[in-house]
């Protein structure tokens, strides 16, 4: 992780009892303002969706999520879950704090990927969201080894790469 503004980061890395996972630089998705469309998850249509730029200046690398708006980023850790540990995500404090809200769906026994990372911005205002920080922490619930896994049964957010995956039926 590349430092700055004097090594001051939110947060990174492990905690008492989870991981802060990082939201990568690769790329960064806001609904767009649209009163005509109605999105539906069952026939997502990407064209809903436009690409936010990275910018970069002394505090860090970071996008702007628009005020009442909904953002897609991608995690830059690889997870790989055992087939007896399920992790749920939630969000940091400091961003909470100003508006930003963490949906990350839980994280099953057995998925291996990058994560999806999802935020709504409820504030009034635009938002930055930084790149390469901790943006929402692993919470692991260990029990017993699962019957059947998420690699097992082959789910369909299996295997993500380090990009913003889209929903799917």
């Amino acid at each position: 992780l590349v430092k700055y503004n004097n090594g001051k980061r939110i947060s990174y890395g492990l905690s008492s009892y989870g991981y802060d996972i990082s939201l990568s630089d690769t790329e960064f998705w806001v609904f767009r303002n649209d009163n005509n469309t109605v999105v539906n998850p069952k026939n997502f249509i990407r064209t809903n969706l436009e690409s936010v730029p990275l910018q970069k200046d002394e505090y860090g690398e970071f996008f702007v999520i628009p005020a009442h708006s909904y953002g897609l980023g991608v995690a830059l850790e690889k997870i790989t879950m055992p087939d007896n540990v399920t992790a749920v995500c939630v969000g940091k404090s400091t961003y909470a704090r100003v508006g930003l809200i963490a949906n990350i769906t839980p994280v099953e026994a057995g998925w291996s990927g990058h994560l999806t990372l999802e935020f709504s911005n409820s504030s009034g205002a635009d938002c930055r969201i930084y790149a390469n920080e901790g943006i929402a922490q692993l919470l692991f619930f260990e029990g017993e080894t699962c019957s059947t896994s998420y690699s097992q049964r082959q789910g369909k957010y299996q295997d993500q790469p380090e990009k913003v995956v889209f929903a799917k039926v």
